[in-house]
């Protein structure tokens, strides 16, 4: 099915039964919906699991200028599926990477319907600011030279042109190299790969250079992966500080955890769905 949100048509795919507890899970960039195919059936034997292409990705609508692409955008994207799968009880929020950044977005936003929050590679970007803002440390150095691509992905013409005859063409063949995984490639990858470079021009110098305080009571899961070559664990050292109830747990994984590791996945959000369950 297809949500509205804002003139933007989101793909929206749902699975398992409705009438339980609804976990929405939101992917990251250059991927689709289809990066948690995995993880989808496990969860799906007790929970009522809900997948989407973000704008800008897979079958959902890709609008034009940077506008489109900022957080309170994204997040609003979120709140719009949200009220459409499950419109009279909070829902339960995976993300990986991009969709994590957008997803911390809605989590920090008041009285957003969200019961619980499993976070897997990718900060909040205002924490990530103030954390930036500190006396620079070695992590501080080590996530910045882990971030090498993000200043590429603002060289104007140079990222849209590697993405359209370089690396789009060939994402499935370079990720395997580079990570060791097999993506699930969209046909649209070439057009995602290109029209999500707004999503880091639109976002990063503005909340690195001017963070906001975002503060959430919303039960927090942080899940890193101990091999992530683009998000260090120090990145989100800081939870804590904006966050009331934090839990955390690191796997022995590179970046693509939903594609390496979905039984771990799986089993993560299931007991953070559980213990943040009302009970029937």
């Amino acid at each position: 099915m297809y949500v509205e949100s804002e003139g933007v048509r989101l793909a929206v795919h749902e699975h398992g039964d409705r009438s339980a507890p609804t976990v929405v899970l939101v992917h990251g960039y250059p991927d689709t919906h289809r990066v948690w195919d995995d993880v989808v059936p496990l969860l799906a034997e007790e929970f009522h699991v809900v997948t989407y292409d973000v704008r800008g990705a897979g079958a959902s609508s890709a609008p034009r200028g940077l506008a489109s692409y900022r957080l309170p955008v994204l997040a609003r994207d979120l709140f719009a599926v949200i009220a459409a799968v499950s419109p009279d009880a909070p829902v339960h929020v995976v993300a990986h990477d991009w969709g994590s950044i957008q997803a911390w977005e809605a989590v920090t936003t008041p009285d957003a319907p969200i019961a619980s929050y499993t976070s897997i590679s990718g900060p909040c970007l205002d924490h990530v600011g103030h954390w930036l803002r500190r006396r620079p440390t070695a992590r501080h150095l080590k996530q910045l030279l882990h971030s090498w691509y993000i200043v590429a992905f603002h060289l104007p013409f140079v990222a849209p042109l590697l993405w359209r005859h370089v690396i789009g063409p060939r994402w499935r063949s370079i990720a395997h190299r580079l990570e060791g995984v097999t993506p699930h490639v969209s046909p649209s990858i070439v057009r995602d790969g290109v029209q999500g470079i707004a999503l880091y021009r639109a976002n990063f110098v503005p909340r690195l250079r001017s963070p906001r305080v975002r503060r959430t009571d919303v039960p927090v899961l942080v899940v890193q992966p101990s091999r992530d070559r683009y998000v260090t664990a120090g990145v989100t050292e800081d939870v804590e500080r904006w966050a009331s109830d934090v839990r955390r747990h690191v796997v022995d994984a590179g970046h693509w955890v939903p594609i390496t590791h979905a039984h771990t996945v799986a089993r993560l959000v299931t007991d953070q769905v559980t213990a943040h369950s009302r009970p029937a």
